[in-house]
């Protein structure tokens, strides 16, 4: 709470001024003057569906688009009170979350459609190559593009990407938040408030101050604190030249939580693969040791233009500055000490607090120029957006030193390790009870950052052209094309705590091509049946070593981008007087290109993979009273090449026992549900549920967490226009799932049963 209050303070002081005079404002209003703008607004507010991407390289309503493009709107976020981006996605069936050791394990590693996505993220339209927890108190809506879209966010994108929509100042006063509070300590208060001060000029500005325990853990597990504030500024409105200048800035101190071992290590192979059995919220982390504290900040400039009436010329400048540091546990199966190896029984024989470390700092500046707008050549009419992009990201990467007084290391403590057994006495905490572990042990080493230090240095330079054309009202084809040149340079300067005589470089560079090309048929005005083809490729060092991706090595410096191309056939439908969107898509995507090792010192282009889906969404309202968000995804998902089946040590051997197995985090089966009632006038009920198969964790297909149904309810009650009173519960039944499956070691145990009441006002 007093993470809290004293955010209060700092916030109160910065937007005090701004926010009296909007609401201020907002009272003294002429009623009938402001009712229009009023109305219209509550009309798109109310509704799940949502007509038009924000993106502006989507140049014909979602409709006409000949892609999959799930979108999170402003009520569903609201109906639900997700705060995070990982707990929005859970709404969108096909993706599921992944967990890892470098990078951001505990942040957002969304897969989707079967391909990982964490490099594929983009804030209004600007990939976010950065390792975060991304928050939701200054984003409007959240579009997910699904199947490969090189050509639209450049390289990655395997599967699709996931581009958040911010905030911004625009017309009308407004004055909007809530003030929440629920079990598990549960604190958070937002603020938003809109003023329109004439002439063009607008200003906005968006704060919050969060903080909860993980639901069932208490005051014994990881805990969650964050503060946010997100201002902006609009010259120009309704203008032929607009400006738009913001800030978003977001800082988090958290206690993370890993989850559980599996229940098969490395010495008893014999057992199934889930996680261990006990208790439900049980922690191994080590709260007078670990952390993970992020600051994020992007400031961007947007400028356009109206050259003639169908026609704008924008420029996107955006800077952005991320750091992510954190010591957390990895309850490591690796010792093996907890399974009887004769018997596979359990014993309390401890847990291995593995350390898991990184400190980074990573700067971004990315510059898009892009003209869109409307022209005909004859009887034909496009809908076009031509562009260019400009990005650098200069990263510094390092780990912490976690030693142990004992030993001076953290590799011997108190001579267990070395053993090969993690024991409970004279391991100073490193081990823990597998059945009653204690995460209030005192830690009685030290932390100190590395001295090695690794940079890396990233630009991209790229040029697209997309074109929606009509041929007449029934027939509409879509063609687009993107080149992108990638240039990355990894350096190393430390290497342990002596200097190497020169920093060590290695380079990698590559340009690619990426394509688009959909045919839409429009039976009716009201529906579309479409056939698509899209490619995309991820080069060496996509991501700056920041996800899963494989940092440019001497290995695989030279090797070509990774490919994957999507067909999709699909179709779409407004019904009910267009309150209700119902979607179908078929789709396959493989991937081909894939970087696999194939001896000790070699790598090569020659892994493949594969996934058949069916995807079934409806969004929107079926009467005045009911509103709906339902969907469902089927993937098939196979291995068909992994390569040789190689150890860490580069030992390679044929055949991989991965082949023909189902991809990992790839669940056959996925469905979300999301349904309000207006029972009264003032009263309106809501259920939602999320449904998914078993997921496996590594590509033998020998770690896994079971499939899963969580319930959650919501209850609203206004109690005049402005104000109103919402109970939200989640995960009704306190049911034991896991959210997030590793490769490896462990998976991570998700959140039990949690309530939460918000007062929620609205001027």
């Amino acid at each position: 709470m007093s993470f809290i209050k004293s955010r209060k303070k700092i916030v109160s002081t910065a937007i005090a001024s701004s926010l009296s005079v909007i609401a201020t404002s907002a009272i003294a209003q002429d009623e009938i003057a402001k009712l229009p703008t009023i109305k219209a607004q509550a009309t798109v507010e109310q509704s799940l569906k949502v007509d038009e991407s924000a993106n502006k390289k989507f140049v014909a309503p979602l409709l006409d688009t000949p892609k999959s493009v799930s979108v999170i709107s402003k009520q569903l976020i609201e109906d639900t009170k997700v705060t995070t981006l990982s707990d929005a996605l859970r709404t969108v069936p096909g993706i599921t979350l992944g967990a890892g050791e470098g990078g951001n394990p505990n942040g957002d590693r969304p897969f989707i459609r079967g391909y990982n996505s964490e490099g594929s993220m983009y804030v209004d339209g600007v990939r976010s190559t950065t390792s975060q927890n991304r928050e939701m108190f200054a984003v409007e809506q959240v579009e997910v593009t699904k199947g490969s879209s090189s050509m639209l966010g450049g390289g990655g994108n395997a599967s699709g990407n996931i581009n958040l929509i911010s905030k911004v100042a625009k017309k009308g006063d407004s004055l909007e938040g809530s003030v929440q509070a629920g079990t598990d300590d549960y604190q958070r208060i937002t603020l938003d408030g809109n003023k329109d001060f004439g002439n063009g000029i607008a200003a906005r500005v968006a704060v919050m101050g969060h903080h909860n325990n993980k639901a069932g853990q208490g005051d014994d597990g990881s805990e969650y604190k964050r503060a946010g504030i997100a201002p902006s500024i609009t010259f120009g409105l309704d203008t032929a030249t607009r400006a738009t200048l913001s800030y978003y800035y977001l800082k988090t101190d958290d206690t993370p939580d890993a989850g559980v071992p599996y229940n098969n290590p490395n010495n008893y192979a014999a057992g199934s693969g889930k996680p261990i059995d006990v208790k439900q919220g049980i922690y191994y982390g080590w709260k007078d040791r670990d952390f993970q504290r992020q600051e994020n900040q992007i400031g961007t400039f947007k400028l356009e233009h109206d050259l003639a009436d169908n026609l704008t010329l924008t420029n996107v400048a955006t800077y952005s500055k991320s750091k992510n540091d954190y010591v957390w546990t990895q309850p490591d199966d690796s010792q093996g000490n907890f399974i009887n190896s004769a018997t596979g029984q359990l014993k309390d024989k401890g847990i291995w607090r593995r350390a898991n470390t990184r400190t980074t700092d990573i700067d971004t500046f990315s510059d898009q120029l892009f003209l869109n707008g409307k022209f005909n050549t004859g009887s034909l009419k496009h809908s076009f957006i031509a562009g260019a992009e400009y990005s650098k990201l200069d990263g510094d990467k390092g780990t912490y030193v976690v030693t142990d007084p004992a030993t001076g290391n953290s590799t011997a403590i108190g001579g267990s390790i070395t053993a090969g057994a993690c024991t409970l006495a004279n391991s100073n905490g490193w081990c823990t009870s597998t059945f009653n572990p204690n995460s209030k042990d005192p830690f009685l080493g030290s932390v100190q950052a590395n001295k090695r230090v690794t940079n890396t240095t990233t630009e991209t330079t790229a040029f697209y052209l997309s074109d929606h054309i009509e041929i007449n009202p029934q027939w509409l084809v879509d063609l687009g094309a993107r080149w992108d040149k990638f240039e990355t340079e990894l350096t190393t300067y430390k290497n342990g705590t002596t200097a190497l005589p020169t920093p060590t470089k290695v380079n990698s560079d590559s340009d690619f091509w990426s394509w688009n090309g959909g045919v839409t048929f429009k039976p009716t005005e009201n529906g579309s049946i479409y056939a698509s083809y899209s490619t995309s490729a991820t080069p060496v060092g996509i991501d700056a070593s920041e996800s899963s991706e494989a940092a440019p090595s001497d290995a695989i410096k030279n090797l070509d981008p990774e490919k994957a191309r999507t067909y999709e056939i699909g179709t779409k439908w407004d019904l009910l007087n267009d309150k209700l969107n119902l979607t179908a898509a078929i789709f396959r995507t493989e991937k081909q290109n894939t970087r696999i090792q194939i001896d000790p010192t070699t790598y090569t282009n020659g892994g493949d993979s594969k996934v058949d889906g069916i995807e079934l969404g409806l969004n929107g309202n079926i009467t005045d009273k009911w509103a709906v968000s339902a969907g469902y995804t089927y993937l098939d998902s196979e291995q068909t090449n992994p390569g040789p089946s190689c150890t860490r040590a580069g030992v390679c051997t044929y055949p991989n026992a991965a082949k023909g197995k189902q991809l990992p985090n790839v669940p056959k089966n996925s469905a979300t549900l999301w349904t309000t009632y207006k029972v009264l006038p003032q009263v309106t009920l809501g259920a939602g549920a999320v449904a998914m198969d078993k997921v496996y964790g590594n590509a033998t297909n020998t770690k896994w967490v079971p499939g899963y149904v969580r319930y959650d309810a919501m209850a609203k009650y206004d109690v005049n226009k402005n104000v109103n009173l919402q109970l939200n519960v989640n995960n009704l039944s306190d049911v034991r799932y896991f959210s997030k499956a590793y490769a490896s070691h462990y998976a991570t145990e998700a959140e039990g049963r949690s309530a939460v009441l918000s007062i929620n006002f609205k001027y």
